[in-house]
């Protein structure tokens, strides 16, 4: 049999840590990342490169990559013809329009009302996004009936000259006022806008870390076998860090009201002790739900043990990945 390899682009910057760290706990150890683009995998089948992830969901729309793992927000931006298979749970953001705090620009409506006094800008590397969110609201759909322009060094795409959205190649929060009356950016706590003189006017989407893949891939009888492989570990890594795997023990007689409280994936294992009439038993349980038990545990139950469990695998969810 000829053999296949499964190549997944990972991202650079800001979700490689993050990124680095949700494999590693999926059970593939990932090695010589802070050396090389090329990092190995000790999983069969499997190889890795690092890249910019705005690059990555086009690279795997057009098939260099079968799987991806890149920021929704760059996978709305660029339009990518892929099928999103997790959300991934990590690399949370939101994409917000953003303006000087000395200014009296409180929403995009304060833009469309300056823009027709005179031309405005808006500095982002979300051209695309941009475009479509401020073409969309009211306010500005009740003044203009075409698009932003939108303003780059390699090309202009001509629209409604008093509102334009200019490319951003980065540091775009150093933008306003000097070059750009606002910014469409990504903040997690918005921290770096206030130290650049700039508050959230309005938020635009959220986004976080997905994995994606080729639709093609997807219908490559050995490949899908081991994305899903893949997307198992994925998944179960996400599931489990949402939830801990407690163990506790109970007597016979408070046996059965413990269980009817207790939710688990078929139900909770329960084993007998060597004293008679106890019982070891143990779930795994929504983070917040164990808090919410807890009064209730303590005068069910003896000994409880909570641990955070590494993955936690749904296997018979996996099967229908390859659906169209």
């Amino acid at each position: 049999m000829i053999p296949f390899t499964v190549r997944m682009a990972i991202p650079k910057g800001s979700l490689e840590e993050d990124t680095f760290s949700f494999i590693r706990q999926s059970g593939i150890n990932i090695y010589g990342a802070s050396r090389s683009y090329r990092p190995k995998v000790d999983y069969p089948d499997l190889s890795v490169k690092i890249l910019r992830p705005q690059e990555i969901p086009v690279l795997v729309q057009e098939g260099t990559y079968d799987l991806g793992i890149a920021g929704r927000d760059w996978v709305r931006e660029n339009r990518a013809d892929v099928r999103e298979l997790l959300d991934l749970d990590y690399g949370k953001v939101r994409l917000v329009l953003a303006a000087p705090v000395n200014s009296e620009i409180s929403s995009l409506d304060d833009l469309v009302n300056l823009s027709m006094e005179r031309p405005v800008s808006i500095s982002t590397e979300y051209l695309n996004l941009a475009s479509e969110w401020v073409s969309s609201r009211p306010s500005y759909k009740e003044v203009y009936d075409r698009p932003p322009t939108v303003i780059t060094p390699w090309y202009r795409v001509e629209g409604n000259e008093r509102f334009r959205l200019i490319l951003s190649f980065g540091a775009t929060e150093a933008k306003p006022p000097e070059d750009a009356d606002a910014i469409i950016d990504n903040t997690a706590t918005g921290t770096t806008l206030a130290q650049n003189g700039l508050r959230v006017v309005e938020e635009v989407c959220e986004s976080s870390a997905v994995l994606i893949a080729n639709k093609d891939s997807l219908r490559d009888e050995d490949k899908l076998e081991r994305i899903k492989d893949i997307y198992a570990l994925f998944r179960g890594v996400v599931y489990a860090r949402r939830r801990v795997h407690i163990f506790l023990n109970v007597r016979e007689d408070n046996l059965e009201e413990l269980i009817s409280i207790l939710p688990a994936l078929k139900g909770p294992t329960i084993s007998k002790l060597s004293e008679e009439g106890w019982f070891a038993v143990n779930t795994v349980l929504e983070r917040g739900k164990l808090l919410e038990l807890l009064p209730r545990l303590r005068r069910l139950a003896q000994g409880l043990v909570v641990t955070d469990p590494r993955q936690v695998l749904l296997l018979e969810d996996v099967e229908g990945i390859g659906e169209s």
